[in-house]
């Protein structure tokens, strides 16, 4: 019988065939969005790219033969990761694939607030000539990253060319080519009073969940502006409304909530220093191709050499 590989998305002729050069005649695959294209071949399914939760029940069975899962997301919070682990089965992630639009969501948000263009889109909207009070400038301001992965850093590598300090925030204090100070995220609440910018790009894991509440909110300074593009379970939500509603911080520009989509009833829809965008940071026209040429096809040939794919392989002990 084959090895078989599937595939759960709809990629162009040209990075279907990159993939399929590269498997000997043993192998063979099956792809597509649509399940009935693979559905019947889940459980003799070696390798997974583009897992969905319909495929657990088939996949993590006594009978199942997987030993690796392509995640075609960064983030990996919505994988059975627990039973994963159980099973010896390979998790690599989508990470690196968002940097260059995520990063420029990140800026496009920062300058937005910064420079009041969201609030004049909604006066053009009722050809209403005003300035907004607007007084301020992004340069040489300090933004605090939180989370120095690739997205962090390209946001930092942004921040530079605009003169700004960056203080990047993760697990470790090792230095970074472009941030100016590393803390690590035990001393986060350090850093909070001096930031005129937070951005969160953190995955979400057991110790992010519900990370900043209402004590970072009350540490950061009141025309400071909150950026969150990487989970909304990260955020207390309500605590980030009142900070916001009582003027705690100037604005913040969000592309993930705790609820998506996000309530018709929740009160940031209606609040004029916030930018909602619908989680689309990440999307870009280069995503599938990205995917495939930079992780999945360089993991996919040591795989075959009967070698672990390293590219972004998931620690189950850290949940990214």
């Amino acid at each position: 019988m084959k090895r078989k590989l599937v595939i759960g998305q709809e990629l162009s002729e040209e990075l279907y065939r990159e993939v399929a050069d590269l498997l000997p005649d043993e192998w063979e695959i099956f792809s597509g969005k649509d399940s009935d294209n693979w559905k019947d071949q889940l459980q003799e399914a070696e390798i997974i790219a583009g897992w969905n939760k319909n495929m657990e029940p088939f996949c993590l069975t006594g009978e199942s033969k997987l030993k690796w899962i392509q995640s075609w997301s960064a983030g990996v919070d919505n994988f059975p990761l627990e039973r994963l682990a159980e099973k010896d089965i390979l998790l690599t992630s989508a990470n690196g694939v968002h940097a260059y639009p995520i990063s420029e969501t990140i800026f496009g948000l920062m300058l937005a607030l910064t420079r009041k263009i969201h609030s004049y889109v909604r006066n053009q909207i009722d050809k209403k000539w005003h300035h907004a009070h607007m007084n301020l400038e992004l340069h040489e301001k300090t933004v605090g990253i939180l989370g120095m992965g690739a997205i962090g850093k390209e946001t930092a590598k942004i921040s530079k060319a605009f003169g700004m300090k960056v203080i990047g925030v993760r697990n470790s204090d090792k230095p970074d080519e472009y941030a100016d100070e590393i803390v690590k995220i035990e001393k986060l609440a350090d850093i909070l009073p001096e930031c005129d910018y937070i951005v969160v790009t953190l995955p979400l894991t057991k110790d992010t969940k519900a990370l900043f509440g209402r004590e970072q909110f009350q540490a950061m300074k009141d025309t400071s502006f909150f950026i969150n593009i990487g989970r909304g379970e990260i955020v207390d939500e309500q605590a980030m409304i009142k900070a916001l509603q009582e003027n705690q911080i100037a604005g913040a520009g969000l592309d993930v909530f705790e609820q998506e989509p996000l309530p018709e009833s929740s009160p940031l829809w209606e609040m004029e220093n916030v930018i909602i965008t619908p989680h689309t940071a990440g999307s870009n026209q280069f995503y599938d191709q990205r995917l495939i040429e930079d992780i999945f096809v360089p993991n996919l040939k040591k795989y075959l050499e009967q070698s672990n794919p390293d590219i972004n392989l998931v620690d189950y002990k850290k949940g990214y």
